[in-house]
């Protein structure tokens, strides 16, 4: 049985406010703290409807990846025998569906929409943050590297005085979305206020100019907000990278614990205890499977955002991106059912519809040679790039376990065009 470190669906939270944990002997084990769980003002449903009222986006959005992308409402592009969305289940306030090597956008809906992010930003810190911190460096957290966390952060169990290697941070980031563990890993990286910069640079970079960053975790601030499009290109940049991959992929692991010491003032042997993923398609949920083919990346909560989630997937040489954010259906794992049911549709259709728009490449590819391309789709995948100086061309991603980026005389970059699931997904049914 595992031994999870509880978490409430508050002000801060990255998943549910139920311990999401499948085993009978676990269930009966958290039986006595349903009560408190589901008494969260944060996690209460109405009592007379299960949709909540659904604002209306801007009229005016971005038209970043193409001039689809910046109207409201869902954009699709049906060929002939093409399945139709599954619309009258789909709520979320902002959704997208893209082929994550090609970067067609396959469908979106209020794709642009600037809303507040949850812990879905933390994809964006990883991105930004990971490549500067070796995994095997060791930290002995000061109690400045936990200040000024909000109120209800989800956290991992990070302690004061206690030295955490990097690898033990990143995965109490990915698995229990633990706001401790972001601001340690900040403040290795030079402190809060720095990392904020360095992230919003790094959207800046990455075309995502829908994002304003606040907080490196995601916790609600004033004016902290980003986009389904935005999401979807921190997940795609982030899966480029191999310490990336292994965090955003795994279900479960041993967290270290706090050491302690005898009477006789000889430190113990120090304890871990088991943690698990709450992005709940990986994991399961209480009436809820794993997705077939899942493989990461990363979901939120907060009270002003809802739930938000972007995950990716494959089905034979396929991978999908799919983001959703803020369904107003209030049911549990709502979140994930509906990105299910896009990877579903986006499975099926692929090669049945005409991309509405593309994932733009970051500022430092634009200038790269032309991907492989052909017709009016590749003239599109062109024109919908972000407007400026010789943009001729369509960013693909790596392999998620091993797709090489390959540096040409000039500047160009080719990759592996399969996207294999990594090793620790690799052993689940595809489907």
């Amino acid at each position: 049985m595992f031994t999870i470190v509880p978490a409430f669906r508050t002000a801060a939270s990255g998943f549910p406010s139920r311990l999401p944990c499948r085993g009978a002997a676990l269930t009966l084990a958290v039986a006595a703290l349903l009560p408190a769980l589901s008494a969260s003002p944060a996690s209460a449903a109405p009592a007379d409807d299960s949709r909540k009222e659904k604002a209306r986006p801007p009229a005016n959005m971005s038209t970043v990846g193409g001039e689809l992308l910046g109207r409201p409402d869902t954009q699709v592009r049906l060929k002939a025998g093409a399945p139709k969305l599954p619309e009258k289940k789909l709520s979320g306030h902002s959704w997208l569906v893209a082929d994550a090597e090609s970067g067609d956008v396959l469908a979106a809906h209020n794709a642009h929409w600037r809303l507040p992010p949850a812990s879905t930003l933390k994809m964006l810190f990883a991105d930004t943050v990971l490549p500067g911190l070796p995994k095997d460096r060791k930290h002995t957290v000061q109690p400045s590297d936990l200040a000024g966390m909000g109120e209800g952060s989800s956290l991992v169990g990070v302690k004061e005085h206690q030295t955490y290697t990097v690898h033990d941070l990143w995965l109490g980031v990915f698995l229990r979305s633990g706001n401790d563990a972001v601001h340690v890993l900040s403040a290795m990286n030079g402190g809060k206020e720095k990392t904020v910069r360095d992230m919003q640079r790094h959207a800046t970079e990455l075309n995502a100019r829908d994002t304003q960053v606040v907080t490196p975790d995601g916790y609600d601030e004033k004016g902290q907000v980003s986009s389904a499009y935005d999401l979807t290109l921190f997940a795609r940049s982030g899966l480029q990278k191999a310490d990336f991959r292994e965090y955003c992929s795994t279900a479960t692991a041993q967290f270290p614990g706090e050491q302690k010491k005898t009477r006789k003032g000889k430190k113990k042997k120090r304890e871990s205890f088991a943690i698990q993923n709450t992005n709940r398609l990986l994991t399961g949920d209480f009436g809820l499977d794993p997705y077939k083919g899942i493989a990461g990346v990363k979901n939120g909560y907060t009270s002003n955002a809802g739930s938000t989630f972007t995950g990716v997937a494959q089905r034979g040489d396929r991978v999908l991106l799919v983001t959703v954010m803020n369904p107003a259906t209030q049911e549990h794992d709502e979140v994930y059912k509906e990105t299910a049911r896009l990877f579903d549709w986006g499975f099926k259709a692929a090669g049945k519809v005409r991309p509405v728009g593309t994932l733009v490449p970051p500022k430092s590819a634009e200038d790269e040679q032309p991907a492989a391309g052909h017709g009016e789709d590749r003239r599109e995948r062109t024109n919908a790039s972000v407007a400026g100086p010789s943009h001729s061309g369509v960013w693909t991603v790596a392999g998620i376990t091993g797709g090489v980026l390959v540096a040409l005389a000039g500047g160009a970059l080719l990759v592996h065009r399969r996207w294999p699931l990594p090793d620790l997904v690799r052993r689940r049914s595809r489907g």
